[in-house]
């Protein structure tokens, strides 16, 4: 079943990208890894076009990261102090990415800088986890233990105006989180990511954050550079198609949730050798498909697309032109309801199940 998307103008499986959006969810959840740097390449691959794809998965990552960042608010694991020094960054970071993606696109080459940077990072990423995989395979097999340093010095330790960080315990320059931000937010502008496979080994081996405040620190700073993106881009291309993101996020909150369920009875380590060829192959695909590979997507008939809209499908259009502001907010505003809602039902899920549980106990005696 093919649904024609009115504001990138491009007919699509929707049933396909559940699918799609649902597996790559589970890998997140199972992995612990963002899933951005596999869905906007598999957007592009069904045919959405690399300047849509981009807003509308950083517009998922939204509901996800609210999703998991309520979870660990509700559990404290959470640092707000580093995580709004990133965001500062974060947020310039993203200005600096919107003026690079207009630049490329107004000489014409967003596309190709698209596809080139999913190209570099998916094999250089690919190649690392492929590397850590084999690695702790074999020291599993060997039983070998690694005692590791908790973080090197660089000179970025070295900045002035250092604060403290209470709920981390840290001493830190306020200028190390910040041009990590500024990193992270430059990124996901560009790539329609959450910034993780970055984020998450800077706080690791720069900041030196400890482990638990981790994930949820990380998907905090995500909200505000995914809505960032998701604003800027609603504002300045009108690119957010409402029907697609809520079938991303519906997936991928999903999938998400299987997947952390998965991790707690298997061990991912295992897996993460396999996870990073389907990276490798991605990245193969996306450089096949950018310099060798001819157009050969059947181009639908946009015209009769757009004629046959319905009343809502128009409304929504319309509203992304004339009011792409208040469109924008709308979609943050549907992807925060969406992600914080998956929230409570998990919460409530889980308590049914502990009161299931206990009841059987209690029958038991």
């Amino acid at each position: 079943m093919e649904y024609f998307l009115p504001i990138a103008e491009v007919y699509v499986s929707l049933p396909l990208i559940f699918l799609l959006s649902l597996i790559v969810g589970i890998l997140s959840g199972l992995f612990g890894v963002g899933g951005g740097f596999l869905m906007t390449p598999f957007l592009i691959f069904l045919g959405v076009p690399p300047v849509y794809a981009v807003p509308n998965e950083a517009n998922n990552i939204l509901g996800t990261s609210i999703s998991g960042s309520t979870t660990h608010y509700l559990k404290g694991t959470l640092d707000y102090k580093m995580g709004l020094m990133i965001v500062v960054g974060g947020g310039a970071g993203t200005l600096l990415g919107i003026l690079t993606f207009t630049y490329f696109q107004d000489i014409g080459k967003i596309n190709i800088v698209i596809s080139l940077a999913y190209m570099y990072i998916l094999a250089i990423i690919g190649t690392m986890m492929l590397v850590q995989g084999v690695t702790e395979i074999d020291r599993a097999r060997k039983k070998i233990i690694i005692k590791k340093k908790l973080h090197d010095h660089y000179w970025i330790h070295g900045l002035p105006f250092r604060m403290r960080f209470k709920k981390s315990k840290l001493y830190e320059s306020a200028f190390t989180p910040i041009i990590i931000g500024l990193l992270v937010g430059f990124i996901a502008a560009i790539m329609g990511v959450g910034g993780a496979f970055i984020l998450v080994p800077a706080m690791i081996y720069i900041i030196g954050m400890p482990t638990k405040l981790i994930p949820g620190t990380s998907l905090f700073v995500t909200i505000f550079i995914s809505a960032i993106v998701t604003v800027l881009h609603a504002f300045n291309y009108g690119s957010i198609d409402l029907m697609l993101v809520i079938v991303l996020i519906l997936g991928s909150i999903l999938g998400v949730q299987i997947g952390q369920k998965l991790s707690e009875k298997v061990d991912s380590s295992q897996f993460k050798t396999i996870l990073a060829i389907l990276l490798l192959l991605v990245g193969i695909a996306i450089a096949y498909d950018s310099f060798f590979a001819k157009d050969l997507l059947k181009v639908a008939n946009v015209d009769n697309g757009v004629k046959s809209l319905s009343p809502l499908a128009k409304f929504v259009k319309d509203l992304s032109i004339d009011q792409p502001f208040i469109y924008g907010m709308f979609s943050i505003v549907l992807a925060l309801g969406l992600g914080i809602g998956a929230a409570i039902v998990r919460k409530q899920l889980s308590n049914l199940r502990k009161r299931y549980i206990e009841k059987m106990r209690t029958q038991g005696k």
